[in-house]
């Protein structure tokens, strides 16, 4: 496994300041059903990429947003999970985030709008990731790398893990890639920067992910592998790189699927960025380091989708 560490952008550093002067304002987000609207009004600031178009469409029998670059690389693409603990975020409010992975690594990509609980609590997001995987696959795509953030993060190992094993029973292409961002990788919630980054994470608390976890998943074991990847088979698993911002309390999530990449033998890379929160990706209005992250991940996916 290999660990990256990135130190903050003195710029940033002062960002953050006023972001979480900012947050600590605000009430606290709604990661509820009610909470829908404001969560894709946030995502939907994003900038959008230049060049980059954007396309409704189904695949799969899953409905979605193709984000398409001029010179993408044929028969590849990246399937793209959005964040939201599986209650909340949609494909569309995703657009412009993606969009700007898709500018940078010259590669399509399609967002599901996977089932969100309550109406459809677990497995039917789980059902729906593999869905589309296999739309993408049976419409000619030959080499797919799958990329999420927060509980897409999760969602995208659990269906790298699921499609691996597919592969090796010769049912479908084997993914070439993944890449995770603040992935909730144990829905346990038993990492214990759980409570050692409780203090420094303005975003997450361990009250809010234990709702949404009962939300999804009701009476199922929080460790299920379908619903924790952490807890699964990761052998054989194609490239995967993580990001993760030091103070947030889904930190060990990252950390701990790192090294159990390492220990089942999978090529891991581990980038762990000081000062940052959640997602901190996407706040590329204001972060230096949101860019810096997005064009390693670009590289990432470019030198594996074309390799």
């Amino acid at each position: 496994m290999t660990e990256i560490y990135h130190k903050e952008h003195l710029l940033d550093r002062a960002a953050m300041v006023v972001m979480r002067a900012m947050i600590a304002l605000q009430p606290k987000a709604d990661l509820g059903p009610d909470g829908r609207t404001a969560f894709d009004d946030l995502m939907g600031r994003t900038p959008a990429a230049d060049t980059v178009t954007y396309e409704a469409a189904e695949m799969g029998g899953v409905s979605g947003w193709w984000c398409r670059t001029p010179g993408a690389t044929p028969g590849a693409a990246i399937l793209y999970l959005h964040g939201g603990a599986y209650v909340v975020g949609s494909a569309q409010a995703y657009r412009n985030f993606v969009g700007q992975v898709v500018l940078r690594a010259k590669v399509d990509a399609f967002v599901a709008d996977y089932s969100l609980a309550p109406e459809r609590p677990f497995p039917a997001a789980v059902d729906d990731s593999e869905a589309v995987y296999r739309g993408l696959v049976a419409a000619g795509i030959s080499k797919v790398a799958i990329v999420g953030d927060s509980a897409g993060g999760g969602l995208a190992l659990v269906t790298a893990t699921r499609m691996t094993a597919a592969a090796r029973g010769g049912l479908t292409p084997k993914p070439v890639a993944a890449v995770a961002m603040s992935p909730w990788t144990d829905l346990a919630l038993t990492g214990d920067s759980v409570t050692t980054r409780a203090g420094h994470d303005p975003l997450l608390t361990h009250g809010a992910l234990e709702q949404v976890r009962i939300t999804y998943l009701g009476d199922t074991d929080p460790k299920d592998p379908q619903a924790s990847p952490l807890y699964g088979d990761l052998t054989g698993l194609p490239p995967v790189m993580l990001h993760v911002g030091e103070d947030e309390i889904l930190f060990a999530d990252a950390q701990r699927m790192a090294d159990r990449l390492e220990t089942a033998g999978s090529v891991a890379e581990l980038h762990i960025w000081q000062g940052m929160v959640h997602v901190f990706p996407a706040n590329l209005a204001l972060l230096r380091a949101a860019p810096e992250a997005l064009e390693i991940i670009a590289t990432f996916l470019r030198h594996n989708l074309r390799g």
